[in-house]
C-alpha cells in the first residue's frame, strides 16, 4: 500500500481535524485529513442580480420580498409552501455551506498541481484508469461528510467515494446518499462539474440490526421514496438545483453575498425539445433500437418533424441541467451510471419538472437497488423523447469494449 502524499494547498485553504473512519474504495489518493475552505466574508446586500437563462422550460413568477426583491435558499425552504420541516431545513443549510465549499474548491487555480501530484503517484496513468478516484473526488466527499456529521440530522451517508455506507448517530432522522464531485476527471479543461444527492426518511423499523447492516439497507431505497434530491452544476454560476416532491426549483449563487438565490422557480421542463445528448462516436456499438432512434430524430423523421442536433459535454449534470432548460433527451446507453446516487435523484428532479426518468425498458424511481454501486443505462429528458425512445425497443448497450479516453 502506498503512503499517504503530502498535498501543498494555497494558502486560503486551512485543515480541520479528522474524526471520523470511513472505509474508502482502493486508491492511490488518501488525503488523511478533510479540506475545509475559508467561509465566504459578508458583504452588503447586492444592489441587483444579473436576469435568468433564456429557456423554454416554464418557470413559475420569481418569488419576491418588498426589501431587495429576492428570495434565498433558506427563506424558500422555510416558507409554509414548501412544506419542509425544520430538521430538513437545518440539514438543507449544512448541505448548502457544504457546496458553496466545494464551489470554491473547483474554482480554485491549485486544482492541476493537486491533479499532477495525484498522477505521479499513480504512476502516470493510474492504477485503476479513468473512473479512479481523483483529490478533488476525495475531498468533495470530507466536505459533504463533515456538514452531515455537524447538522446532527443525518443517519447514513452512502457515496460514491465509499465502498460501504458510513453510519453516522442513531438517533439522525435521515439518509443521504451521494455522487460529490461528477465530471472530476475533466476539471483540468474547466468543463462544468456537478454534486448530486438524495435524501431520504431512516428505516426507523430496522435500528435493532448492527450498524453496517441497517447502514447498507437504509441507503438501498428505492428512489420511489426520496423525500428530496438535487444537484449543483458548477460553471460560469453555481446553480443549486432542488426538488421536496413539489416542483422543481433552481437557485443560483450570490458571490457578492454567498447566498443562493432563487432563479428559477416551478421548473417545466417541455413535453419534447430538440436536443439529444449522447457520445455518438460509440454509435457502432450500440443497439440496433438505439441506432435507428438516433438516425431517425436527427433526420427529422420521428414523431417531432424537426431536425434535431447532438450537444453533449460528458459531464452528467451539466449534460442533464442543459435538458431541464431547453428539452430533449440526454442519455449514457450502456451500463455505467449509478442508480442509488446518480440515477435516482435526477430521476427524481426530472419527474418533478413533468419529464421521464428510464433505464429505456423500466422507470428508474420503480427500481429496487440491490448493490450501493449498481451500474444501469440512464435516459432522462421531455416525457415524449424519451417515451419515443422507448418504443424502439432494444436500446440498452450491452456491448461494453472499454474505453480508454
Amino acid at each position: 500500500m502506498q503512503s499517504s502524499p503530502t498535498i501543498v494547498l494555497p494558502s486560503y485553504l486551512t485543515l480541520a481535524p479528522k474524526s471520523h473512519n470511513i472505509p474508502r474504495k482502493s486508491q492511490s489518493f488518501k488525503p488523511k485529513l478533510p479540506l475545509s475552505v475559508r467561509s465566504i466574508p459578508d458583504h452588503p446586500e447586492m444592489a441587483s442580480v444579473a436576469g435568468g437563462f433564456t429557456v423554454k422550460a416554464q418557470m413559475g413568477g420569481s418569488l419576491r420580498r418588498e426589501d431587495d426583491g429576492y428570495v434565498t435558499l433558506i427563506e424558500y425552504v422555510g416558507k409554509k409552501e414548501a412544506n419542509v420541516g425544520v430538521d430538513l431545513v437545518l440539514l438543507i443549510d449544512h448541505l448548502q455551506y457544504a457546496f458553496k465549499r466545494i464551489a470554491a474548491l473547483v474554482a480554485s487555480p491549485f486544482n492541476s498541481s493537486l491533479s499532477k501530484q495525484n498522477m505521479a503517484l499513480a504512476g502516470g496513468k493510474g492504477e485503476f484508469g479513468r473512473d479512479a478516484p481523483k483529490p478533488l473526488d476525495l475531498l468533495s466527499n470530507e466536505i459533504i461528510f463533515s456538514s452531515l456529521q455537524n447538522s446532527g440530522k443525518v443517519a447514513v451517508m452512502a457515496s460514491e467515494e465509499d465502498d460501504a455506507p458510513v453510519w453516522i448517530t442513531d438517533d439522525g432522522p435521515y439518509v443521504v446518499v451521494t455522487d460529490p464531485l461528477d465530471g472530476s476527471r475533466n476539471i483540468d479543461a474547466s468543463i462544468p462539474t456537478g454534486t448530486i444527492f438524495g435524501i431520504y426518511n431512516r428505516l426507523s423499523e430496522i435500528d435493532h440490526l448492527p450498524s453496517e447492516e441497517k447502514a447498507l439497507v437504509n441507503s438501498l431505497q428505492s428512489g420511489n421514496k426520496l423525500l428530496a434530491a438535487g444537484y449543483v452544476l458548477y460553471s460560469s454560476a453555481t446553480i443549486f438545483c432542488l426538488s421536496f416532491g413539489v416542483g422543481t426549483h433552481a437557485f443560483t449563487l450570490d458571490h457578492s453575498t454567498g447566498d443562493f438565490i432563487l432563479t428559477h422557480h416551478n421548473i417545466k421542463i417541455p413535453r419534447r425539445g430538440q436536443i439529444y445528448s449522447v457520445n455518438d462516436a460509440r454509435y457502432f456499438d450500440w443497439p440496433e433500437g438505439l441506432r435507428r432512434y438516433i438516425d431517425t430524430v436527427r433526420q427529422g423523421k420521428g414523431k417531432y418533424p424537426k431536425k434535431y442536433s447532438a450537444r453533449y459535454i460528458c459531464s452528467l449534470v451539466a449534460d442533464l441541467h442543459r435538458t431541464l432548460m431547453y428539452g430533449g433527451v440526454a442519455m449514457n446507453p450502456r451500463d455505467h451510471l449509478r442508480l442509488v446516487y446518480e440515477a435516482n435523484p435526477l430521476s427524481f428532479l426530472v419527474e418533478k419538472a413533468g419529464g421521464k426518468g428510464s433505464d429505456g425498458k423500466s422507470r428508474i424511481l420503480s427500481l429496487q437497488p440491490v448493490k450501493l454501486h449498481q451500474r444501469l443505462p440512464l435516459f432522462l429528458g421531455s416525457f415524449e423523447d424519451v417515451e419515443e425512445l422507448e418504443s424502439y425497443g432494444d436500446v440498452q448497450q450491452k456491448v461494453n469494449p472499454g474505453y480508454e479516453v
